[in-house]
């Protein structure tokens, strides 16, 4: 397979998988919409079969692909977390928030209010950032490399979702439950880093459920009234910043914590077995990623 024909079959399957409308995918199918997803390094036609995959790709992680590449010949590395021109435009694909906002019977004007301040918030926190230092690596190296972020976490977001739908949790206990079924989250509790309560009792109610799992980072802090209002009475998150937290815990919601780690491996595992569907790759894990399949 070809560099190329990879990351655009991985483009594709975030399309597949994004919560917008149908309008938006037709529009976008010939281009990618998702800024934090991107060929960062390497000829788009060269042939690819062996590939390191891991969350976080950085000049170690690089290090260890040279290395590898005496033995297995390394094609491509493939990081979830954005670098270079990719992490410099993370913001870009925040507007999948205001329609999950809306999904959730939050007010279109207010989705988009709420969301234009903290993505402007996001664009200037990146300014400072140093865009081009594990990518300066990868070309010095002359290592394939490129990011898939938001492509990915569309799958996670896509799949836990029907998989709560599909199962209908009563308590808080029965999302843990229902979580620690998927083999990413047994692992990671393994770890010390499984699903958990953050708010809210085991006994309480669940109610009705948002996952927030894509859109590249968390959304606005101010959303959590907006959301109790429009009748969601649990969170389901990677994770959730204690500036978030002080904010939604004054708002009668409960919030599960499935791991950040796990579920962004959830989220690349359900897009390799779409992108790699003949099994014609070889997978080599690092930085915290480990290939399940499952299908």
């Amino acid at each position: 397979m070809k560099l190329k024909e990879f990351f655009q079959k991985a483009v594709t399957c975030g399309l597949k998988h994004d919560p917008r409308r149908k309008e938006f995918i037709l529009r976008s199918k010939d281009k990618n919409p998702y800024s934090d997803s991107q060929i960062l390094y390497g000829d788009s036609k060269r042939e690819i079969s062996n590939i390191l995959v891991g969350i976080d790709i950085e000049s170690a992680e690089l290090l260890l692909a040279d290395r590898l590449r005496r033995e297995r010949k390394i094609d491509l590395v493939v990081s979830h977390h954005p670098e270079g021109k990719a992490l410099a435009q993370l913001y870009k694909v925040m507007h999948i928030h205001k329609q999950l906002l809306k999904n959730m019977g939050v007010k279109k004007e207010i989705a988009q209010d709420i969301m234009l301040e903290r993505i402007y918030e996001i664009e200037r926190k990146l300014l400072s950032a140093n865009h081009l230092r594990t990518v300066d690596t990868a070309r010095i190296l002359d290592i394939p490399l490129i990011c898939l972020h938001t492509v990915a976490d569309n799958l996670v977001y896509d799949f836990i979702s029907k998989f709560m739908q599909k199962n209908k949790p009563k308590k808080l206990s029965d999302v843990i439950d229902l979580l620690l079924e998927i083999e990413e989250y047994k692992i990671a509790l393994k770890e010390s880093v499984g699903p958990r309560i953050l708010l809210g009792n085991p006994l309480r109610p669940v109610g009705k459920i948002m996952v927030e799992m894509t859109g590249g980072t968390e959304g606005s802090k101010d959303v959590f009234g907006w959301l109790y209002e429009a009748g969601v009475r649990t969170l389901i998150c990677m994770h959730l910043s204690e500036e978030h937290f002080k904010k939604v815990k004054d708002r009668n919601l409960n919030v599960i914590i499935a791991g950040h780690i796990s579920s962004d491996t959830l989220g690349l595992n359900l897009l390799l077995d779409e992108v790699d569907s003949q099994n014609s790759l070889n997978i080599f894990s690092c930085s915290g990623f480990r290939r399940i399949k499952h299908h």
